[in-house]
């Protein structure tokens, strides 16, 4: 659909209004270019990262450098970099596409990866002055140096602006001294720029910094960490010890660290998420292929029903997670084109073009994040005592993606930004929110509808759910509110609750949007599996959605509201025809196990 002509939801609006599913972009409509990008960072990923898994699991940190300067030689380090420093310019859904295929392989080289094209180049791209960025970002996309990012310190994790990391300006104005420590930094081995936080005085917000990695400039670097997963990310702690910057050095402004360190992880979250699916595919293939080989009672496992449920699960929630997470990309990329048309240069583009789905992007790097960790727990099981070996890719795959849910924000903290930042765009007026909470006030006064809608298209039935369950989301909001007001962002629990509802409302609604659309243009037949992947998620997302609406009304009313607030979550939460979650299940499994592969 051609830009112009597309009706481009605000981030977080797709809470209060419908989307066309004509409005979406979904994986089957890479064009040639992309797909032609895809087929080659998959050849790369299998050839140079999957063949050599079990090296990666050795801490082999120097294969991984290894493969990320070869990464660099072929341009995949620099997808999403402008021609005019050195990468090929691609769209933000390009760069999706090459950081989903590059990462599924192991997660040391998706962290590489991850941490080097996002937090180590994006802070200079975006923040950088046209010197800054003709000196460092040609290197970074290229692969002749490598990049890190220096936030998070012992007393600084999810408060990233609580550092004590010091920048003390010289007395002839010409350099700034770093002292201080920084953890838990990815690359830290082989990097040569580092993008540093550190404090001028007693500033309230901290300031960005262009490091170069130089031993003889008072940089030391402590041992490897120990971890759980990611063997062969190096990973280690930094310590400045009054480390000399040229004052040029200092990336944007004084002060605006904070937000420099912000903005870099919300692009990074939607990455997150793009690095975990094609982890989630090599998990369902494996897991399929094996149960199609092992036999237990003179039968292939593959053939048990608690076998197929467990592939329907899995594929199910790659395929939505997919979903969510292009959409969210293109909407990005065509939000950063209207604000190029508008006048705005690449830089303050992208920026603005980011921080306008910041709601999105948090829920991504949750869902994804803690599905990835569900399905190669899931693939262990499936393999069952072979799982919990170090001879197979599942145990490795577990504790690889375990880390998802802790960097780039903790899991928490992002379900925190998502309602915290809704309720921001609401007072500002860019969400419609109050005034559509208020709405569903007033229809929980109404005598219901009990006319029977006209089901027999496909996902007529879907939408009105989905519909309500927008209402669901609003009631409680509404009823947060109410009894909160301003310190709602203080009760946590009820915030997390929310989020939750949110979340599973944006990856149920894109599952079956891009469904609709493909059904569309390729006809229901051929899309027998996507519809039941969309019509499961959707039922399993509300019964979610009903739980945890129960347990805030209980927790937020009493009396006579209370029973007002059931009476309207047992309105918006019911089908008018149930589906067969079983025989859903069936459905999904059953394509799974004959093409013997993740197929969708």
């Amino acid at each position: 659909m051609d830009i112009q002509n597309k009706t481009l939801t605000r981030g977080g609006e797709f809470i209060v209004r419908d989307t066309n599913c004509e409005e979406i972009f979904t994986p089957e409509d890479f064009n040639d270019e992309q797909k032609m990008m895809k087929d080659a960072v998959k050849e790369f990923a299998d050839k140079e990262i999957w063949e050599k898994k079990h090296e990666f699991e050795k801490h082999n940190y120097k294969l991984t450098e290894e493969v990320m300067v070869k990464a660099g030689n072929l341009g995949f380090l620099g997808v999403g970099v402008p021609e005019e420093y050195g990468g090929l310019g691609m769209p933000l859904t390009s760069s999706v596409l090459v950081c989903d295929y590059f990462s599924g392989s192991s997660g040391s080289t998706s962290t590489a990866f991850g941490a080097h094209t996002g937090i180590g180049t994006m802070p200079i791209l975006l923040y950088g002055n046209e010197i800054q960025k003709k000196k460092y970002i040609p290197k970074l996309a290229s692969g002749e140096h490598i990049g890190a990012y220096c936030l998070t310190e012992p007393s600084a994790g999810s408060d990233a602006n609580n550092g004590k990391t010091k920048a003390e300006l010289s007395d002839d104005g010409k350099f700034y001294f770093i002292t201080g420590q920084k953890m838990w930094i990815s690359n830290a081995g082989f990097a040569d720029i580092l993008t540093v936080f550190a404090r001028i005085e007693n500033d309230k917000n901290i300031t960005a910094f262009i490091v170069e990695n130089n031993p003889e400039n008072g940089i030391e670097l402590g041992n490897e960490e120990s971890k759980l997963g990611i063997h062969s990310s190096s990973t280690r702690q930094v310590f400045f010890n009054k480390t000399k910057v040229p004052v040029e050095n200092m990336l944007s402004e004084r002060g605006n660290g904070f937000k420099i360190a912000m903005n870099a992880l919300n692009i990074g979250r939607i990455k997150l998420a793009a690095a975990c699916l094609d982890a989630e595919r090599r998990i369902v293939t494996s897991s399929v292929q094996y149960a199609s080989e092992r036999e237990q009672f003179k039968t292939k496992i593959i053939k048990f029903g608690a076998i197929q449920e467990k592939i329907a699960k899995m594929a199910m929630d790659t395929y939505v997670g997919e979903s969510a997470t292009y959409r969210a990309s293109k909407d990005i990329e065509d939000r950063i084109e209207i604000l190029k048309g508008d006048g705005k240069n690449q830089q303050d583009a992208e920026l603005r073009g980011v921080e306008e789905y910041v709601i999105e992007c948090s829920i991504l790097k949750v869902a994804v994040s803690e599905d990835a960790q569900n399905c190669a727990d899931q693939g262990i099981q499936i393999f069952g005592g072979m799982g919990y070996s170090t001879d197979t890719p599942m145990e490795s795959a577990w504790r690889d993606s375990r880390i998802a849910r802790i960097y780039e924000g903790t899991n928490e903290i992002n379900r925190l930004v998502t309602i915290g930042m809704l309720i921001k765009k609401a007072f500002k007026g860019h969400v419609n929110l109050i005034e559509k909470a208020e709405e569903v006030a007033n229809e929980l006064t109404e005598i219901p509808n009990f006319d029977n809608p006209e089901l027999s298209k496909i996902f007529n039935q879907e939408k009105i759910v989905l519909k309500n369950l927008k209402k669901v989301f609003l009631m409680l909001a509404g009823a947060g509110m109410k009894k909160f007001g301003m310190d709602l962002e203080k009760e946590q629990e009820v915030l997390l609750a929310i989020s939750d509802v949110l979340i599973e409302i944006y990856m149920a609604e894109s599952a079956i949007l891009r469904t609709e659309k493909n059904c569309n243009r390729f006809g229901e037949d051929s899309q027998a599996g996507q519809i039941a992947m969309s019509q499961l998620y959707l039922y399993e997302a509300n019964e979610l959605i009903s739980n945890k609406a129960r347990e805030l009304i209980f927790s937020l009313s009493e009396g006579s509201e209370q029973k007002f607030l059931l009476m309207g979550l047992k309105r918006f939460t019911k089908y008018f025809e149930y589906p067969k979650p079983i025989e859903l299940k069936r459905i999904i499994s059953k394509i799974v196990s004959a093409e013997n592969r993740y197929c969708f």
